[in-house]
């Protein structure tokens, strides 16, 4: 049944991928080329001056809302075509320390055979960007065994006078947990070459199922479809409503099943060319399959944001947080905390940095009903030479009931980390090789809570990862 949903979600998520486009195509028969989206009321911060990348490419600037559920980025290369490109991946993940063995000592091997596939077609008023990878795995460790593997993201933006429509989802179908799976390798996103990124981001950390308790083993999909708009109100003012609706499914049994609504309504001001500040209220809403507990979280914040295009996005929210309970926890039906997000992407002339943090109440990864997350991720990449790309990353999680009990389960937390690095080198336009090697560690203060095999409560896994990707050139649509 849990593979029939899976196929169901997949899908949902081809239909939706298909559907729109074929909605502008009939709505735009015999328009010009296409050319970046224009507005008759810019907010204050999208009037810079054109700008250039170092490869000398036009930059568009980010006019995505601050209170939105996407993450901020540089700016876009200005698209003067459409077009899709395909490709082909093989990846080798030499592995110790496997999650499902807590901690033992063996290695295993791991082979990955993907298909890769990246479509952007845009439009005088929209455009859309879709990244899909999928494929087989197979392992030498009998726990993994065999299977499959896939991560799609689409995202479709409709930009009218003052009115911007944005439509998202992602799926991903990975063989283990999420938080940092491929790090450093194309195993990590979706498409030929990563994701659209400062084209098309997808949703931010706060906006999809916490997946960063690797105790919580075996195959997981999840996926998060979102729709939001946001409405001019002047040259200096906007109002944006959204909404995200995301559900954690595991494949082997004992690991807590959940869906996750969020609501999300906020108001942005730019106060310079460069600074834009915002107030939002955003609700979640958890439940968890096969559980009588939900969970309501309300989060009124405040924001700020600064944009230079070519250069720096930061976004930095923070307020209070209110939690309820439908079941109570202990003698607690509500609980009183704060909640916090900071985005970073800041770039360099031969490489870049970026940062994400979020502290608040999350889904609890499959592990608790419910848990008070602090996440961090943090990665830097930096053109070697000519030929040679390298890049570093750093993860970092802490999960643990929302409130404390006397009971053993409602003092256990777990931190979760990975880190590594790993190098790139392309053989003309087509061809890459790249290697990687990363550690995840987890540390846990539940001990004695053995979950699906993993009852060390400290281990060490080291992965090794080495990969060869072939690519089309891009085809151009018009």
């Amino acid at each position: 049944m849990k593979v029939a949903r899976l196929c169901k979600y997949l899908l949902m998520g081809a239909a939706f991928a298909l559907s729109v486009p074929s909605l502008l195509r009939s709505q735009e028969q015999g328009e010009t080329p296409p050319k970046p989206a224009a507005r008759s009321l810019p907010p204050l911060g999208n009037e810079d001056n054109q700008v250039t990348d170092e490869n000398g490419t036009n930059l568009h600037p980010d006019d995505r809302p601050l209170t939105g559920f996407q993450n901020p980025t540089t700016g876009s290369p200005e698209l003067r075509h459409s077009f899709w490109q395909a490709g082909i991946s093989y990846d080798n993940t030499i592995q110790s320390n496997g999650f499902g063995q807590g901690g033992g000592s063996s290695w295993n091997s791991t082979n990955y055979v993907q298909g890769n596939l990246t479509l952007l077609e845009a439009w005088n008023r929209g455009q859309l960007g879709i990244n899909y990878t999928g494929g087989g795995y197979f392992s030498t460790d009998s726990s993994i065994g065999a299977g499959q593997n896939h991560q799609l993201g689409a995202v479709q933006e409709f930009d009218w006078e003052r009115l911007q429509l944005t439509l998202v989802d992602q799926f991903s179908y990975v063989p283990g947990n999420a938080f940092g799976f491929g790090a450093g390798t194309n195993l990590s996103f979706a498409g030929v070459g990563g994701s659209p990124g400062s084209i098309t981001p997808g949703l931010g950390n706060g906006f999809v199922p916490n997946q960063s308790i690797y105790s919580g083993f075996g195959p997981q999909y999840s996926n998060s479809f979102g729709s939001q708009v946001n409405y001019q109100l002047s040259r200096r003012s906007s109002v944006t409503f959204g909404g995200v609706y995301g559900i954690l499914r595991f494949i082997n049994p004992g690991n807590i099943e959940s869906d996750d609504v969020v609501l999300n309504a906020g108001y942005n001001y730019a106060i310079t060319r460069k600074d834009t500040i915002g107030v939002v209220y955003r609700f979640s809403a958890y439940h968890f399959l096969g559980q009588p507990q939900a969970i309501g979280d309300h989060s009124p914040q405040l924001s700020y944001g600064r944009k230079i295009t070519g250069r720096l996005a930061l976004q930095l929210s923070g307020g209070a947080e209110i939690t309820t309970f439908r079941v109570p926890v202990g003698t607690e039906t509500q609980h009183v905390g704060g909640s916090a997000s900071a985005n970073l992407n800041y770039a360099l002339k031969r490489g870049g940095v970026s940062l994400t943090y979020n502290h608040g109440v999350t889904g609890g990864s499959g592990v608790f009903l419910g848990a008070s997350t602090d996440q961090l991720q943090l990665q830097g990449s930096r053109q070697l030479t000519r030929q040679w790309h390298g890049n570093v990353q750093f993860g970092f999680a802490r999960n643990s009931n929302v409130i404390s009990t006397s009971a053993g389960s409602g003092t256990a937390a777990y931190d979760t980390y990975y880190v590594g690095g790993g190098v790139d080198r392309s053989f003309g336009r087509n061809l890459s090789f790249f290697g990687a090697y990363t550690a995840y560690i987890q540390q846990s203060s539940a001990a004695a809570n053995c979950i699906i095999g993993t009852c060390g409560s400290d281990y060490v896994s080291n992965q090794i990862t080495l990969g060869l990707s072939w690519r089309t050139r891009p085809f151009v649509l018009r």
